[in-house]
């Protein structure tokens, strides 16, 4: 019996480990799961909801380390998480991502000699003053197993000395999430609160990385692109939190107030933006995941940042970085608007089998 014990912080966290505990618990002669959700995103609408629409099944444990600094929250998930892992004694720690939440469960493991599994490794924007890509390199250089999402990202671990029988490249396992979840998607009633209909014309909105939403400046410029946006086409806006707050901090509201056609509406749960991302005519946003999401759907992505980790998405997929200049967010919305969609391509393995590949590996932990 392998005893896999998975961590999740953050949203993007459960839609990546959904799928490969549904592979494993069709085993349970051969593994048994145990989840651990450290509560980094500790907003019911930022994370309890993701539980319910995944149909995921409740964590084990709540660590309850909320919002803190990087430093607090990285050293309260480590010190709490090593009383689990010294009672639970899994023969493996699976993690996901990039998040404060990776690297406190990676650091921790590997100092228990627990082998490390990482799902999403070898990502790099090659821009170390982006946090979590301190945290992608750490988490990589600790992993016994290294599962990849595309070949650039091995090339980057071969780089960093990482020995090929610890590299697998697997496919993109927010993938399987997406696939299985289209249906529900379908069957979503955020049109009908929205008022909307799914042929209608309209542009999808994320925004809240601290380098766009902690900046002033950046952000305002953001604010003002989008103002110019919004007179072409209507832009519904889920607002996250951190820049609700910065926002109101700025005294941005009157830029907001001229914005009749940009709808900000509360975080939404998984099922509800995907059914919005499937139908729109664009997005724009400074997420990961996203970039991934919107070239599998065939969406053109506006990608609100000067580099990217998921490069496979520029050269294969929909998506385009327009970095917070206002006039370069502008042109290539409108751009968009004229029908000059750029040609897409769904990446080798984005097939909805990878949890299936990371988990015929796991057999021989």
């Amino acid at each position: 019996m392998i005893k896999v014990l998975g961590v999740v912080g953050a949203r993007p966290n459960f839609m990546k480990i959904d799928p490969v505990f549904r592979v494993l618990e069709r085993e349970p002669q051969k593994f048994s799961t145990f989840l651990v959700h450290t509560g980094q995103h500790y907003d019911d609408r930022m994370s309890k909801i993701f539980f319910l629409d995944l149909g995921l099944r409740a964590p084990d444990v709540n660590l309850d380390v909320g919002s803190s600094t990087h430093a607090e929250q990285t050293g309260m998930v480590m010190i709490r998480l090593e009383r689990v892992l010294l009672e639970q004694k899994p023969d493996l720690v699976l993690v996901v991502g990039d998040v404060n939440s990776t690297l406190a469960a990676a650091i921790t493991a590997a100092k228990l000699h627990i082998p490390v599994a990482h799902i999403e490794a070898g990502l790099r924007s090659f821009d170390r003053k982006m946090p979590e890509e301190i945290n992608r390199i750490v988490v990589d250089a600790l992993s016994t197993y290294l599962f990849t999402p595309s070949r650039d990202a091995n090339e980057n671990l071969r780089r960093e000395g990482i020995p090929d029988e610890h590299i697998y490249f697997v496919g993109n396992v927010m993938i399987d999430t997406l696939i299985r979840c289209r249906p529900l998607a379908e069957r979503s009633s955020i049109f009908n609160q929205l008022g909307l209909n799914k042929k209608d014309r309209y542009a999808l909105l994320t925004l809240h990385r601290p380098s766009n939403v902690d900046n002033r400046e950046i952000l305002a410029e953001i604010l003002e692109a989008l103002l110019k946006i919004q007179e072409e086409i209507p832009i519904i806006f889920p607002i996250h939190p951190r820049t609700k707050k910065r926002i109101w901090e700025f005294g941005f509201q009157p830029i907001l107030e001229k914005a009749h056609n940009l709808r900000i509406i509360p975080p939404l749960g998984y099922i509800d933006f995907l059914a919005l991302e499937s139908h729109a005519t664009f997005v724009l946003t400074d997420s990961g995941g996203i970039q991934e999401e919107t070239t599998v759907l065939g969406v053109p992505c506006l990608t609100l940042r000067e580099n990217t980790e998921r490069p496979v998405t520029i050269t294969q997929g929909t998506n385009q970085l327009v970095g917070h200049d206002k006039n370069k967010i502008i042109a290539a919305a409108f751009n968009i608007l004229d029908s000059q969609m750029p040609q897409r391509r769904i990446p080798e393995l984005w097939d909805g089998h990878t949890a299936e590949r990371i988990v015929e590996v796991l057999r021989n932990v």
